[in-house]
Order: structure tokens, then sequence, then C-alpha cells
């Protein structure tokens, strides 16, 4: 995980996709590590058509970085 956790408030749409990709999850791997998140749930982030709860936007990136660098992390979010 990353050493200086981002505001996860601040993660665009696209980066939410690519730490995924990244990560090396589908969207329907995410659903069924993560009990109460749905892939509708993860493709209207993703679309930046609806923002999860706080909560759940920190459970997704914790199980996205746990598979990443700091490094690749950090540059995700900066850049995207």
């Amino acid at each position: 995980m990353a050493t200086e956790t981002p505001d996860i408030s601040s993660i665009s749409p696209t980066a939410w996709e690519l730490l995924r990709v990244a990560a090396q999850y589908s969207q329907r791997e995410v659903e069924r590590e993560i009990d109460e998140i749905l892939q509708a749930h993860i493709s209207m982030l993703e679309g930046g058509n609806r923002a999860l709860s706080y909560d759940r936007r920190q459970t997704l990136f914790d199980l996205y970085t746990a598979e990443l660098t700091d490094d690749q992390v950090s540059v995700i979010i900066r850049n995207f």
C-alpha cells in the first residue's frame, strides 16, 4: 500500500479504473472479494456517474494497492 495515502475523494474515475486494472482485478473479481460492493457500483465509480461512500472507496483502495507498489499507485493517481 502507498506510504502516503492520497485523499480518496480526489481520485479520478479514470484513476480508479487504472488502479483496478493494474492490480489485475476485473469488476466481477472485486465483487467477489468485497461483499458489499457490486459490479454496478464499480462501473458507476469508474464512469464518474456515482460516488461510493468514503468507507467503500477506502476498501477498494486498500484492495487495489495491496497488489501495487507505492510508485505505481502514485503515478496513476498523479497522472490520471
